[in-house]
């Protein structure tokens, strides 16, 4: 054990940030449509790992990792090719954050890509007539598209960590893009759900729907533009997506978009940068939980419904267990929608949400034979309650997420995202733009006219619900890299899988497809009826629905890798 408290310190101390804002996301609906679930993938190896959601881009990171690549140099080739293969979920156009565990210097960092809002933006950018305007207004155009990160991230993240040639890991996309890949199910219902919305642009028209019909899994789709793009990726690097001629097609798409144009502009592209921010990370039972910093909330939200579980005993995987889980959630998201927000704008409790003090006072308030008295946000200690309020933010679960091990024992936790499925349904060069900034609260003020932490503003990151993980055990090692699809419900998942793997000992492949059980407002949503009733007798108000996820997992345990892909999509484990 003091190997683990000297690591949580300096990991620890290196974590005081601060930040902010609010949640409408929790009632709106899942823009990636539940499209059943697959045969589920699982895997156990004794070297390296990868998982993704889509065998293409898990077979890609395989064959990086076997040609003695690191866990990034494979995370670089999965990421290109999910852009190629499920562009409603993620790609180019869009950003992401990412966990990088250094196993030689036995180090974790973590690195922020996520979009920036333009110079030109101020806080009423989703006001018209003063009011808000409707989601479905906002997303489709150029007014939502931030200016992308995640090109500069793989860079970026190769310059520190990639050992082979950055072009070689571009060369799994470049040659699927140029011979054409199988479109899955999931891709083809995704374009029929929405057509509507795709048929606006005419380059994803003509692409999504050649000859004026949309495409069918099964079919064989060539994306030469993509390639075009990965070569002149492969051979400049990032610059060309931030000063260059793909930045100026960026910008003249936006601008021009109507009726809904945005105002990304080249000083935007240029002033773009890569951050990494020190990781957050929390003790629960025997292990540390370490995620992102805000503008990412899952890194503080997950360890805090966390710690306040540490004071209960969930040995049982029953109705009693999940009453207290759910509360526990509720609390910790009420903080979430109150503060968190960009740390670089906003001045937010930040690591004393994490406090143990403050984790007693929250758990006290949960209560294990009845609903919660009232779920609000708390005061951590040395904090002015008024300082932040409650905003309205979207946060959509068009996201996608990759879990890898090398054989060095370097992992990545890398959940990237263009938000909306499809995004902005905007393509470029053949990519999809994010809609990223419909993240931001769209009414600047509350109801008594004070800022909204997570207001928009220029260049600034919008908050996420994106949630790379890893857990680490006793003596500092990676035992748990995890992370999910979902938007607001990627934090439950992440949390429920957590609990799954610790406190009931479920394997990896079991914990992924058990039905999701989670709360963010105190309503319990569950994919199944099993414990209904008896959370009910708890007055609990209970939905039953169909609940979207893309969940990869990395297990290590008596010296096996062990992983799986979420059921609920198409992906697939490999290791050796």
């Amino acid at each position: 054990m003091q190997k683990l408290t000297f690591i949580a310190i300096i990991i620890l101390c290196t974590s005081l940030i601060t930040t902010s804002s609010a949640a409408q996301d929790i009632h709106r609906p899942q823009p990636e449509i539940a499209t059943g679930t697959s045969k589920q993938s699982k895997a156990t190896a004794q070297n390296f790992m990868a998982v993704t959601a889509n065998p293409y881009a898990t077979k890609a990171a395989y064959e990086i990792l076997k040609k003695g690549g690191s866990a990034v140099d494979a995370a670089i080739a999965a990421q290109l090719v999910l852009g190629l293969v499920e562009p409603q979920s993620s790609g180019l156009g869009g950003g992401g954050f990412a966990l990088v565990y250094d196993a030689k210097e036995q180090k974790l960092r973590s690195y922020d890509g996520r979009e920036i809002a333009p110079a030109r933006a101020d806080s009423n950018l989703f006001l018209e007539n003063a009011e808000p305007l409707s989601y479905k207004d906002a997303v489709i155009g150029g007014r939502a598209v931030g200016v992308p990160g995640l090109p500069m991230l793989l860079s970026h993240m190769h310059d520190q960590h990639g050992l082979i040639p950055w072009a070689q890991t571009i060369t799994p996309a470049l040659e699927l893009a140029k011979t054409g890949f199988i479109v899955s199910p999931r891709l083809a219902k995704m374009i029929e759900a929405r057509k509507e919305d795709l048929n606006n642009h005419p380059p994803s028209k003509a692409y999504f729907f050649p000859a004026g019909q949309a495409l069918k899994a099964g079919d064989t789709l060539i994306n030469k533009d993509y390639a075009k793009t990965l070569n002149s990726y492969a051979q400049s690097g990032a610059k060309i997506f931030y000063d260059g001629d793909i930045a100026k097609n960026i910008i003249e798409a936006v601008q021009n978009y109507a009726p809904n144009p945005g105002l990304l502009a080249g000083e935007d592209f240029k002033s773009y940068s890569i951050k990494e921010r020190p990781p957050i990370c929390g003790p629960y039972r025997e292990y540390i939980v370490c995620g992102m910093g805000e503008p990412s909330s899952g890194g503080l939200t997950i360890p805090q419904a966390l710690g306040m579980l540490e004071h209960f005993d969930l040995s049982a995987q029953n109705a009693q267990s999940w009453h207290i889980i759910a509360q526990a959630s509720a609390l910790a998201f009420a903080d979430r929608n109150h503060y968190m927000a960009d740390p670089d704008f906003v001045k937010t409790p930040g690591m004393a949400l994490l406090a143990p003090e403050y984790l007693k006072t929250r758990a006290a308030l949960i209560t294990p034979d009845a609903p919660l008295e009232e779920i609000t946000h708390g005061t951590p200690k040395g904090w002015n309650k008024n300082t932040n309020r409650t905003g309205d933010t979207l946060d959509r679960p068009g996201t996608t997420h990759i879990s890898i091990i090398d054989h060095h024992g370097n992992a990545v936790s890398l959940t990237s995202s263009i938000e909306y499925a499809f995004g902005s349904q905007m393509m470029v060069n053949g990519f999809l733009l994010n809609n990223q900034l419909t993240d931001f609260s769209f009414s600047p003020t509350d109801e008594n006219n004070a800022n909204i932490a997570n207001r928009v503003e220029p260049h600034k990151r919008p908050r996420s619900s994106m949630s790379p993980t890893i857990v680490f055990d006793q003596n500092g090692a990676p035992v748990l890299i995890l992370g999910s699809a979902g938007g607001s419900r990627i934090i439950n998942h992440v949390l429920q899988r957590i609990i799954a793997v610790i406190d009931w000992g479920m394997p990896i492949d079991k914990a992924l497809s058990a039905p999701h059980i989670l709360s963010r407002d105190g309503t319990i949503e569950m994919e199944a009826e099993e414990l209904k009733a008896a959370l009910e007798s708890k007055s609990n108000k209970v939905e039953i629905k169909d609940i979207t996820s893309g969940l990869t997992a990395i297990h290590i345990k008596n010296n096996r890798i062990n992983a799986a892909a979420d059921p609920r999509r198409e992906g697939l484990a490999m290791g050796d």
